[in-house]
């Protein structure tokens, strides 16, 4: 039996997954931990991965792919070392920086350039940043690389003397166009990295990692594994679930994403969908949410209700929950971009003020506020036919009842799984055979239910109406 690995390196673990290369079927897999925070020494991924390929059956694997969570920036000095811990997606301390590049290069100009506009996610204004608080350490990098890129690199064989086989072959960093779509200095379009973006962040040249095709050999790993190029996790996931052009997908995690599978390249100057590609040759628009998930649980605690419970009241409650409209912005929000909002619940009567309304009327904020990221996604590229719904939410079947009537589009539900770790496997397996695997998973699909669109319009309608109560 010839199997594949897969490797889901994310904010709170590395997940690996042994996969038959013939069937998809999953033969073993297991996790270790990542420590919490928005700075991390990436040495801790890689005892991560030592400490989950060590608990699996890797007997007669051949290939291997590594994707990771996007935008950490891992600073490498001339001798292959990290020069810092790596500052995570979720380190917003460089705001400011964001704000700088947006004055400099211009927002439609950053658009079309790199296909989003920056937020203090991207490794762009995390390079600007250091520069700016620690020039003595931004004079010394000599490389810059993902998480991905810099583990895919230790599994090679290379990194500081003494740690590695072959030492800092810093010109061996290789990524993929997903992850590479993320930094803020990388076009989508012409697949080039962006030099006048770069000089101006960091201020002088370094080593970027070579942007490998879908399907193009990375190299060969310590064990003699034939390694992907990798990728950005929402792409990894998009492979995983099997995603064809024209398919959207909707995560409800603790944060909420939209992101659809487009051979459109999206522009958006006013930043509200992220330019993204995709991990199979074509483009991955994103509009990302702070508050999905965490929310509707929030609700559902304070109502004391289980998870059954919500179905119910979803079911009991007509749409539009009586006129009971939530504003779901408990932790600020990033689309729309209202950092220091907090949530409210409007439109408040004796009547309508029950726990089955204010339940759907939870869920109804966060799917409504997806559904605008999902048409802005389709106003910058195209049209997009059918919904995928994963995420910690997605299996409850009254939050797939709300997404069926908000969306107008088919839902389809598959089985919960590791998907960014089962796309990296898929990606595996391409590279070993030459052709991508028809792996899919199994979907319950609900049909778009036949609803007036009362919730969207009433959320529409209480988010203008608080957009102007706050000037």
């Amino acid at each position: 039996m010839s199997t594949v690995i897969g490797v889901d390196s994310s904010t709170q673990s590395c997940k690996v997954l042994v996969v038959d290369v013939e069937s998809g079927d999953i033969f073993s897999e297991a996790t270790a931990a990542h420590p919490e925070g928005t700075e991390i020494d990436p040495e801790v991924w890689w005892v991560a991965l030592q400490e989950a390929l060590g608990q699996v059956d890797y007997s007669e694997v051949e290939a291997i792919s590594i994707a990771a969570q996007q935008h950490g920036l891992v600073a490498l000095d001339a001798s292959g070392q990290v020069i810092r811990p790596a500052l995570l997606w979720n380190d917003t301390r460089s705001g400011a920086q964001a704000d700088q590049i947006i004055a400099e290069f211009g927002a439609g100009n950053l658009a079309e350039r790199t296909g989003s506009v920056p937020v203090a996610s991207f490794t762009a204004t995390k390079l600007a940043w250091m520069r700016h608080n620690e020039p003595e350490l931004a004079s010394q990098i000599a490389a810059v690389a993902l998480p991905h890129d810099w583990l895919t690199w230790r599994l090679r064989g290379f990194g500081p003397m003494g740690q590695s086989r072959f030492g800092p072959a810093l010109e061996e960093l290789v990524t993929d166009r997903s992850d590479a779509s993320g930094t803020g200095y990388f076009s989508p379009v012409t697949n080039e990295y962006d030099d006048d973006i770069l000089d101006f962040v960091l201020g002088h040249h370094v080593v970027l990692p070579r942007v490998l095709g879908a399907s193009e050999k990375a190299g060969a790993s310590e064990h003699g594994w034939i390694m992907g190029p990798g990728g950005g996790d929402n792409a990894m996931a998009a492979l995983g679930l099997d995603t064809q052009v024209g398919d959207v997908v909707m995560s409800l995690g603790t944060s909420g994403t939209v992101f659809g599978v487009t051979s459109t390249p999206a522009k958006d100057g006013t930043g509200t969908v992220a330019g993204f590609a995709d991990a199979a040759g074509v483009y991955l628009p994103l509009v990302a949410t702070l508050n999905a998930a965490r929310t509707i649980d929030s609700s559902r605690q304070l109502l004391g209700m289980s998870w059954d419970d919500v179905s119910g009241a979803v079911r009991s409650a007509l749409p539009g929950s009586g006129g009971l409209t939530f504003l779901p912005f408990f932790d600020g929000e990033r689309m729309p971009n209202l950092p220091q909002a907090n949530g409210s619940l409007v439109g408040i009567t004796r009547s309508n003020f029950t726990p089955e309304n204010v339940a759907r009327a939870a869920i109804e904020a966060v799917v409504s506020n997806l559904s605008r990221g999902l048409e802005a996604i389709v106003e910058e590229t195209e049209s997009l036919t059918r919904l995928m719904l994963i995420g910690g939410g997605a299996q409850n079947l009254g939050v797939q009842q709300v997404v069926s009537e908000i969306v107008a589009r088919p839902v389809l539900v598959p089985d919960p799984g590791e998907y960014v770790a089962y796309g990296a496997a898929k990606q595996a397996a391409w590279v070993l055979t030459g052709q991508r695997p028809s792996w899919s998973p199994d979907f319950l699909t609900r049909g778009s239910e036949e609803t007036p669109p009362v919730a969207r319009t009433q959320f529409d309608g209480a988010l203008r109406g608080y957009l102007r109560a706050i000037g």
